[in-house]
């Protein structure tokens, strides 16, 4: 069942998302050639209680840290290990946290170093295909509708979109419903009403878009082991319209 949140409760959210976002620009700030993953696992871990907030992922499903890392051919739930980044690396940031009882959740792609114009287009196709998607949300449209979008833009690039993972909901619990994927279904999909918090992640890959589970055990990968770029938002669809919670402005 789809949860429809209160302005009330949209503002604690957006109070959380801030947080959030606040976060993952000092993050930014640590990611350097020669750092581990695990490294940036236990900064983001000081900085999330230095927030207020807690860590969201770190035990969920049995996860073993705050932040998911994910290299490369990695596309999510990557866990941080004594990886040190190359140049030439491109690396995926996702991170969760609870605040005042509500989740939010929010995922980057960065470049490590140099890296080749064909990957820049990669993580510039990932990152505009959610800011177009964001542009569509308002009531009365569906959640395949968005899905649509990422993917033909995505594909109007030469690149495919993971069709076995998905964005979601997100309130009290960090996954709720709708599941939201990056694609267009035949069947129908719910349909945008006010109140409605959730998160778009469109997850793009260079090469084929099925997937693998990582020998870790909690990451998935591209089956074919190209490389893999991913962003996300938590959103809000209002009176005022879409609202991104996860930004510092």
């Amino acid at each position: 069942m789809i949860t429809i949140k209160s302005e009330e409760e949209i503002k604690v959210m957006r109070e959380g998302g801030k947080i959030l976002a606040g976060i993952i620009e000092k993050l930014k700030k640590k990611v350097q050639v020669g750092i581990t993953t695990k490294e940036l696992d236990r900064v983001t871990e000081a900085l999330v209680f230095e927030s207020g907030a807690e860590p969201a992922f770190k035990g969920y499903n049995n996860f073993p840290a705050v932040l998911c890392t994910s290299v490369n051919q990695v596309i999510v739930h990557g866990v941080p290990s004594d990886y040190q980044l190359k140049s030439g690396d491109i690396l995926s940031l996702d991170l969760g946290i609870k605040y005042k009882g509500f989740f939010s959740d929010m995922a980057i792609t960065m470049p490590i170093g140099k890296i080749k114009p064909e990957v820049y287009r990669l993580i510039e196709t990932a990152r505009e295909s959610l800011r177009l998607s964001i542009d569509e949300i308002r009531t009365g449209i569906t959640f395949g509708d968005i899905g649509d979008v990422i993917q033909k833009y995505v594909r109007s690039q030469k690149f495919n979109v993971v069709k076995e993972l998905c964005g979601h909901g997100i309130g009290r619990g960090l996954h709720e419903d709708p599941q939201i994927l990056n694609y267009k279904e035949r069947k129908e999909s719910p349909e945008l009403k006010l109140g409605m918090v959730f998160c778009l992640e469109p997850m793009v890959t260079m090469g084929d878009w099925r997937i693998k589970r990582s020998p870790d055990g909690f990451s998935w990968e591209t089956k074919d082991g190209s490389l893999s770029s991913h962003f996300e938002h938590t959103l809000a669809l209002t009176k005022d319209g879409c609202q991104i919670l996860t930004e510092l402005k």
